[in-house]
Order: structure tokens, then C-alpha cells, then sequence
């Protein structure tokens, strides 16, 4: 069990939630929340935002009667964590930008701790959050509001680019990479899934993600993937 120290609301369903408790994890991890009992059925899988010195940070965004929950929560009340689960993002060298849309920034937040001196790329349909928080770990910070975040990224100028956010954003991410290596540059893109989970360990087959090499699980082989590993059907 873990126990709730803060639960801020940052924005129209959107909170931040400071746990003590967890086993730590590596940027890109996730850890499966439940704060209920047998309904809803299934926990909620959330990515790591921040290790703290005594827990876990997340940044979610209520979705469905489980977040709903999770927003209900108070500091003091107790919930279950299980985790950290899943693949990452790889601890690279090199010229990096991290991108995100929504409430994709969440696991960004920790790859610019590691990352220092990243430039990092946030977007937003309409209220920016959190972008504060980035500004003082970023070589460059760019917000958007309203548009295209990719737009503001030239992926020939890194190295790395680690993407998280909606489908469409990940598939257009794929194809601005495909477009750098034409141009003569391969920046090697990640990108973190959202797919939706059931169990957190690769048991139920329901996270599915079609690759080159067949199907294969965000829970377990992912949530993090190359892009040119996985083929977007729309």
C-alpha cells in the first residue's frame, strides 16, 4: 500500500498526485494505481512523473470512473501501486529533445531530470500545466497552445527525440523521422504508447501493438518503442 501526500488539480482534469511509497523506476516506466475495490475492475495504469526522495509522482488526467477516483483522493488516504512496470527510454548521449502533447508530457517530466540540458517541446489543444516545472531543466523550452507542437521541431537537429502523446502526434513523429533520414539525417525516435492496459505484465494480450516483427505488448516490450518498430494502421 502507499499513501497519498498531495493531489493537486492543475488544470480542467488534470492533477498531480505525490504517493510515498513504490519502488522507484526508470523514466518511460509505469506503475498500475487502484484506489477501489472490486469496481472498476480494472486498476489504471499511470506513468511515472518524478521519483521523490520517498515515493512516486503522477500526472493524470480523468478519463473514466477510475481517474475520477484517483482525483477524489486526499493526502493521507491510502492506495495500491504495483510496479514499476514496462520498457523506457533508453538513457542516450547526444543532442536530445523530448516532446509532448497533453497529458503525454507526464513521463517527460523525469526523462529531463536524466537528460540534462534536453530541449524540450510541450503542447497543449488549450490550458498549458507543468510547463514551469520543465522550464529550469531545459537547454530550450518551447510551449505550444492551440497548434501543432511538432511543428516547432526540426528533427534533423537531434540525435534523439522522444515522443509521447495522442496517436495522430506519434504516427505524424514517425513520419517527420522517416523525412529526417531522407534528408541525411537519422535521429533515432522513441515513442511512448498509450495504448490502453488491463493487466501492467503482458498476460492478457489486450495493450496489443503491431510491429515489423509481429505483434508484441506496450505493457511488457514497451510502453516505449522505436518508431520505425511499429506500423500505424490509420
Amino acid at each position: 500500500m502507499a499513501t497519498v501526500i498531495s493531489n493537486e488539480r492543475l488544470g480542467d482534469g488534470v492533477y498531480h498526485l505525490v504517493v510515498e511509497g513504490g519502488n522507484g523506476g526508470a523514466m518511460g516506466q509505469f506503475y498500475m494505481l487502484r484506489a477501489w475495490g472490486a469496481y472498476p475492475l480494472l486498476s489504471r495504469p499511470l506513468s511515472i512523473h518524478q521519483v521523490n526522495d520517498s515515493g512516486v509522482d503522477f500526472l493524470y488526467h480523468v478519463v473514466g470512473e477510475g481517474t475520477e477516483i484517483l482525483a477524489g483522493l486526499k493526502p493521507g488516504d491510502k492506495l495500491e501501486l504495483e510496479g514499476p512496470f514496462g520498457t523506457g527510454f533508453p538513457h542516450v548521449e547526444g543532442k536530445v529533445a523530448l516532446v509532448g502533447g497533453g497529458i503525454g508530457i507526464a513521463p517527460l517530466y523525469y526523462c529531463a531530470q536524466e537528460l540534462p540540458e534536453s530541449d524540450i517541446y510541450l503542447g497543449f489543444s488549450r490550458e498549458p500545466f507543468r510547463t514551469e516545472a520543465f522550464r529550469p531543466l531545459a537547454a530550450e523550452l518551447t510551449v505550444d497552445v492551440g497548434g501543432h507542437i511538432l511543428d516547432s521541431v526540426d528533427f534533423t537537429a537531434y540525435d534523439h527525440i522522444f515522443v509521447c502523446g495522442p496517436h495522430p502526434m506519434l504516427k505524424a513523429a514517425q513520419l517527420k523521422g522517416i523525412a529526417a533520414e531522407t534528408a541525411g539525417k537519422r535521429p533515432d525516435v522513441y515513442l511512448s504508447l498509450e495504448n490502453r492496459m488491463a493487466c501492467g505484465i503482458g498476460a492478457c494480450l489486450v495493450c496489443s501493438v503491431s510491429c515489423k516483427d509481429g505483434q508484441r505488448k506496450a505493457c511488457a516490450d514497451g510502453p516505449v518503442f522505436l518508431a520505425g518498430e511499429v506500423l500505424f494502421h490509420d
